[in-house]
């Protein structure tokens, strides 16, 4: 998912940051998801098949994510760890992603995954995410989440967290209304836009994709 862009009400935010230009490894492999991943995801059914779930509201750069939790040591440029769509269901970009140990001792290094340059990856925390759905209303919620240590000191196994575990941190009221739960573990990431950027693929930012006026403003969204 796009890294989020800081902004206050008082200061103007700041002109997007255009990307570094691509080194030949890095253009090779642009040229590759820029092709096939589109390909492979016309559909966000084509990406549930695949076992990615949705689990985000549209950001305020148009992006609605999908992860597949199984994919988070991207091994494979074709099945990235997450995949974004934008409210008309067009697939606008990817994370590719390497789990990390925050407890390791010396901390590991970005990796040099597919090419990519380590310089572009950045660090995410490992959180619980989950998602739930009213069946009377046909509502659901997005975008939630609990910390990893929280989870695991409360509800135990992290590696496996369940809907049950969430009652017991208190996240929620009723386990039956949690229809995705999933580790989002501690990662080292990189963001891919898929559809073309003047600013560059890796850039947080794409002008030419138009968020909707929804954009970053609500978790509910109809079943």
């Amino acid at each position: 998912m796009p890294m989020p862009m800081a902004s206050t009400a008082a200061t103007p935010a700041a002109a997007p940051t255009p990307a570094p230009a691509p080194n030949p490894a890095e253009a090779a492999f642009l040229k590759k998801v820029m092709t096939d991943l589109p390909q492979r995801f016309a559909t966000t059914q084509a990406a549930i098949k695949a076992g990615y779930v949705r689990f985000t509201n549209e950001d305020e750069t148009g992006a609605i994510s999908y992860a597949n939790p199984a994919r988070f040591n991207t091994t494979d440029p074709d099945a990235p760890a997450q995949l974004w769509y934008d409210v008309n269901g067009r697939l606008i970009g990817a994370d590719f992603s390497s789990r990390r140990d925050p407890d390791a001792s010396p901390a590991p290094s970005a990796p040099a995954l597919f090419g990519i340059d380590p310089k572009r990856f950045f660090k995410i925390g490992a959180h619980v995410h989950y998602v739930t759905c009213d069946q009377a209303t046909k509502r659901c919620v997005y975008g939630k989440g609990v910390g990893g240590k929280k989870y695991a000191d409360v509800a135990g196994d992290l590696e496996h967290p369940t809907a049950a575990g969430l009652v017991k941190v208190g996240a929620v009221k009723d386990a039956a209304s949690v229809t995705t739960v999933f580790l989002f573990p501690a990662i080292f990431d990189v963001t891919v836009w898929l559809v073309p950027n003047p600013l560059g693929q890796f850039a947080d930012k794409n002008p030419a994709v138009k968020p909707s006026p929804r954009a970053g403003k609500g978790e509910d969204d109809p079943m």
